[in-house]
């Protein structure tokens, strides 16, 4: 019996032998989707590069304008979104979606209009150039419509899976962010360290924020961009809400409810398919 038992504990468990099996198949995946297909993997440079000058032109807008102009001009990016999958994807809006993608456009700088209070103060920091500030935010969303489409047009064109796709794209998006990281805040780093000032809270918001980054991917390869705006517009809705019920640090204005149902409405116009009306025959 206790040799029995020895032999049992000598033998590598099940659980050790999945880990390790999983391991080497994601070893191996790796290493034949990315390795191996070097100019796959480079695709994703493109739009890895082009989100993180994206978010260094948001950084200049918000320096430069105070957060109406801001919140927008930056909606500007629902259009540049369409006109992008229309010419890079070849797809066909109707004038009642293009009619919807304006509305969506007016409710969501509505929804984000800030209050009195927020406006004084961001006039009152915002002391830059105007000039710099719109170019930089409409540079942003010009960038934002070409890198999501791009994006979208790599998913749908190649056999390789959302999660390769992903990792490729973090991939790139890491490069670039820590040259960033270390061009702005080089010193500061290496000082008090790369992750000074986490705690719990922040790491529930970047694994928040990769969670949300692979859903939205999955949105783009079985939906499109597009739809991932009207999405994304109904979340700040929600979110508002939740910060209102719950947290209790909101206040709705005439000027939120406005720009909810300009969404909503906007969100159901873009759905409206109408049928057109034939000439019933006569027997």
């Amino acid at each position: 019996m206790e040799s029995h038992m020895l032999h049992r504990l000598s033998q590598p468990s099940a659980v050790g032998l999945c880990v390790d099996c999983s391991l080497r198949t994601l070893n191996r995946i790796l290493h034949d989707e990315i390795l191996n297909k070097p100019m796959e993997t480079l695709k994703l440079a493109i739009p890895s590069g082009i989100y993180t000058l994206q978010n260094n032109l948001l950084y200049v807008a918000l320096s430069n304008l105070d957060a109406a102009t801001y919140q927008v001009t930056y909606q500007l990016k629902i259009l540049t979104t369409a006109l992008f999958s229309v010419s890079m994807l070849s797809k066909r809006l109707g004038v009642y979606q293009w009619f919807s993608l304006v509305i969506l456009m007016t409710g969501v700088a509505f929804v984000q209009w800030p209050s009195d209070s927020q406006e004084l103060d961001s006039k009152e920091l915002s002391a830059g150039s105007q000039f710099v500030g719109l170019m930089a935010v409409l540079t942003a969303c010009f960038s934002s419509g070409f890198a999501g489409v791009y994006f979208e047009k790599i998913l749908k064109e190649t056999k390789q899976s959302v999660w390769i796709r992903n990792i490729q794209l973090g991939f790139f998006g890491s490069i670039f962010g820590l040259m960033g990281v270390y061009i702005y805040d080089g010193e500061l780093v290496s000082k008090n360290g790369f992750f000074q000032g986490y705690n719990r809270l922040t790491w529930i918001v970047v694994i928040l924020q990769a969670l949300g980054g692979l859903v939205i991917a999955a949105v783009i390869k079985y939906a499109d961009n597009i739809l991932k705006g009207f999405a994304t517009s109904l979340s700040i809705i929600l979110s508002t809400l939740i910060s209102y019920f719950w947290l209790q640090d909101f206040v709705p204005t005439s000027v939120f409810f406005l720009g909810a149902i300009l969404v909503i409405t906007a969100t159901f116009l873009y759905g409206y398919d109408p049928k057109p009306t034939g000439n019933p025959t006569k027997a």
